[in-house]
């Protein structure tokens, strides 16, 4: 096994823990819950009082962190927690900066991963239909000669 090979384990993993575990804290509530400045809790607030959006993100968090721990589907698992990511970043960024290192921990190893799997995005940036069912034929894909 080679560095680059490790340093993707060691990103996925990492990933895949962080989003197992605080999507978990949702339901669970073994961590405490850290004050936030009044935009962010006004914010998170808004989310839950919403009755549904915060346990729909925090059980795609959960899936997403198992998908990746278990090496299941990565592509998909980056894919679907990739705007969780933008909204993490952008939260911390603007509401609660006390959180922007690990935020910025987690975009590093989202983009990281998104990198060392390209191969199973190249087909989306094809510019014709002869090079995505080249590219698709490449990865294992089957579904390109309908395009």
């Amino acid at each position: 096994m080679n560095w680059k090979h490790r340093l993707a384990t060691g990103s996925r993993l990492l990933l895949g823990l962080v989003f197992a575990v605080f999507g978990l804290n949702f339901f669970l509530h073994f961590l405490p819950q850290p004050s936030a400045p009044p935009a962010a809790a006004a914010f998170a607030g808004a989310l839950f009082a919403s009755g549904y959006v915060f346990p729909l993100i925090k059980t795609i968090e959960v899936v997403a962190g198992v998908l990746l721990l278990t090496r299941t589907a990565v592509p998909f698992a980056l894919v679907v927690l990739a705007p969780i990511v933008v909204n993490i970043v952008a939260f911390h960024t603007l509401l609660a900066p006390a959180g922007l290192p690990l935020a910025l921990v987690v975009l590093a190893t989202e983009l990281h991963l998104a990198w060392y799997y390209r191969q199973a995005f190249a087909p989306l940036f094809a510019r014709d239909s002869q090079a995505k069912r080249e590219v698709a034929a490449r990865v294992g894909g089957s579904h390109a000669a309908a395009t």
